[in-house]
């Protein structure tokens, strides 16, 4: 019996696919801010399709070799080195004010509808008593377009996204010839199982942070991780 081996193509797309985990799953800028918008269910889908076709582009430029270009114009590395600190910076000290002062709005998630009827008040004497059912408190209303920007800055400001995609699978790819097309799409496919995932975790994850407390804890531990990560850019 002839033992059961995977075609070439189909190996170059596992090997891609095992790559692109085993970096996306790292604690990243990217990941932390995905997955809080996704637990406050603002824009999850549209971001996570951002998150995936940004690693798209670089992942596919990496494979047609846009690696080798960058390596010999250094200061475009540098240029996005500085801007992502900055960035990160900013991003990290906004989340540690709402950790230290927290918006009540920036904490309700969701409401049940099913809420118990309550009686108003009487107008005055003889009046009669009224049943409403409180009204349904929503998160407040954000637009996608900052949303979207700030998780393109988020990507593409990030140095360690480049090295990740552009750079590493990028050579790795190139050792697989005519097979790295392959190999790209693997990466890809990592790339949209990972971000599907995400948006599935956050959703279970809201049902933990519905109190101030863990709120002004999710955004200290995002403080914490946007900062160091804009310190090692830094010192990088």
């Amino acid at each position: 019996m002839l033992p059961l081996t995977p075609s070439p193509a189909l190996a170059a797309l596992l090997a891609g696919l095992g790559l692109c985990l085993s970096l996306i799953i790292a604690p990243g800028a990217q990941n932390v801010f995905l997955l809080r918008m996704g637990i406050q269910r603002r824009h999850v889908v549209a971001l996570a399709v951002t998150c995936l076709v940004s690693d798209a582009i670089m992942i596919t430029a990496g494979v047609a070799g846009f690696g080798v270009v960058v390596s010999h114009l250094p200061w475009i590395f540098e240029l996005v080195r500085w801007a992502g600190v900055a960035f990160l910076t900013v991003y990290g000290l906004s989340a540690a004010w709402r950790a230290v002062r927290p918006k009540a709005e920036a904490i309700v998630i969701d409401q049940p509808t099913d809420a118990p009827l309550a009686a108003n008040p009487p107008a005055g004497h003889g009046g009669t008593a009224t049943l409403t059912r409180p009204a349904r408190v929503a998160a407040p209303a954000r637009t996608l377009a900052p949303a979207i920007l700030s998780c393109l800055a988020i990507t593409w400001l990030n140095p360690h996204a480049y090295l990740d995609t552009v750079f590493l699978v990028g050579s790795v790819s190139a050792s697989y010839g005519d097979m790295r097309w392959a190999f790209g799409a693997g990466a890809v496919l990592g790339s949209a199982i990972w971000f599907g995932l995400m948006t599935i975790a956050a959703r279970f994850a809201a049902r933990w942070l519905r109190s101030p407390r863990s709120w002004r804890l999710l955004d200290g531990v995002i403080a914490v991780a946007m900062l160091a990560l804009a310190a090692s850019l830094a010192l990088g």
